[in-house]
């Protein structure tokens, strides 16, 4: 078997869905099989799962073991050549993975590799390529000086390479990894003595230890709906400051008084993910002039979105016209669209939300054969689900 898919769950039922989806389309001629492990979910994830997905191989904790332990409890179970970690809460192209099995081959020092990622509004995550975290790169990071002074000062978020270009990093994201079981394996996999948080960071950085590459591949984009995964409140403020003093406490041997100051770092800028992870649903509620556009050929769903919305609907027929985002689109306020998975893959989704980042429209996707849109408009905010039926 070529590829092993391992996607670790917890309270993401709808996410989890659109995400199996694509990774089911991404392997349709791959010989390649999906695990999805849950760690204790409280929503329907795993009757989802066992009612949508029962060809999908379903591992169900009684407790929420954290990230490393129930990934690693995947990928024991796995039996692919190579495996991918990848997030519930993000969607893949559908050929994300031939492309990424044909780079991976043609490497003599394969480490991890990792992809573009973007949020849901298409703007570009910068963790999806990173420098290892030493104390003297996190304070630049604390300090800002990666913002004023980034060709010297660039090392936390690889700044030598842009986000179009592929080439060698240290660090990559847990949301996407991709790498040979053996070498996984190899390596004791995440360190179950970190809960969640730095556990990407330490696989990244001792697979480097072994004389391993690292790579950031940009031609192919995954979204990421990130904050999703994770409620950031007081528990993910300890949680972070306990990851990050593990990484330190196991790789570096800091003087005190820098240890003292990064503790500082740590706490503010949990405190700052903490409010940057609070929804803005209520403001988005308060927006009167929102209209909507549907791109499909299910006339349908008109009505539908109607009465669910009780806003005005515009309705792009793909079977009379072409798949095409207008300038008078982009240039209003306000407007919503809404990409009908039936119609549109997710390739074509994913580059139209690439290709219109930083307007004034946001996005939602209907997955195929669903009954909710689904969508973030940033990546500081939890998303939003909206059922149709």
């Amino acid at each position: 078997m070529q590829l092993s898919v391992i996607i670790l769950n917890y309270n993401v039922r709808y996410f989890l869905e659109q995400c199996v989806l694509s990774v089911q389309n991404a392997l349709e001629n791959i010989e390649g099989e999906i695990i999805v492990i849950d760690n204790n979910s409280s929503d329907d994830s795993c009757a989802m799962m066992e009612q949508r997905f029962p060809n999908v191989k379903l591992i169900r904790n009684n407790e929420n073991v954290g990230f490393p332990k129930g990934n690693n409890s995947g990928v024991t179970q796995a039996k692919g050549e190579y495996i991918c970690i990848l997030n519930p809460d993000t969607v893949v192209a559908e050929d994300t993975f031939v492309k990424v099995l044909t780079f991976v081959q043609q490497q003599s020092d394969l480490g991890i590799v990792g992809c573009k990622l973007i949020d849901g509004a298409g703007n570009f995550l910068p963790e999806s390529k990173r420098g290892v975290p030493t104390p003297w790169v996190a304070f630049t990071k604390i300090t800002g000086l990666y913002k004023l002074f980034s060709g010297t000062f660039g090392k936390y978020y690889a700044q030598h390479l842009n986000e179009n270009q592929t080439g060698k990093v240290d660090i990559l994201v847990g949301a996407f990894m991709f790498l040979k079981r053996d070498l996984y394996l190899e390596v004791g996999g995440f360190d179950e003595d970190c809960f969640m948080y730095s556990d990407d960071i330490d696989l990244s950085y001792r697979i480097l230890q072994k004389g391993k590459s690292n790579y950031y591949f940009h031609e192919t984009t995954v979204i990421h709906y990130k904050g999703e995964s994770t409620i950031k409140d007081e528990t993910y403020m300890k949680r972070f400051q306990e990851a990050m003093n593990f990484f330190y406490k196991k790789h570096f041997n800091v003087p005190l008084v820098f240890s003292i100051f990064m503790k500082a770092g740590i706490v503010f800028f949990s405190f700052i993910k903490m409010f940057q992870g609070k929804s803005t649903r209520k403001i988005r509620l308060e927006i009167i002039s929102k209209t909507y556009l549907l791109y499909s050929a299910n006339e349908k769903l008109i009505d539908k979105l109607r009465l669910v919305l009780q806003k005005k609907v515009v309705f792009h027929d793909l079977k009379t016209e072409k798949m095409v985002i207008s300038s008078s689109v982009k240039s209003k306020q306000n407007r919503e669209v809404i990409l009908d998975n039936e119609f549109i893959s997710y390739k074509d989704c994913i580059a139209i939300l690439e290709s219109s980042r930083n307007k004034t429209f946001t996005f939602k996707i209907i997955p195929k054969k669903a009954n909710f849109l689904i969508g973030s408009n940033n990546s500081n905010e939890r998303g939003e689900i909206i059922k149709i039926e």
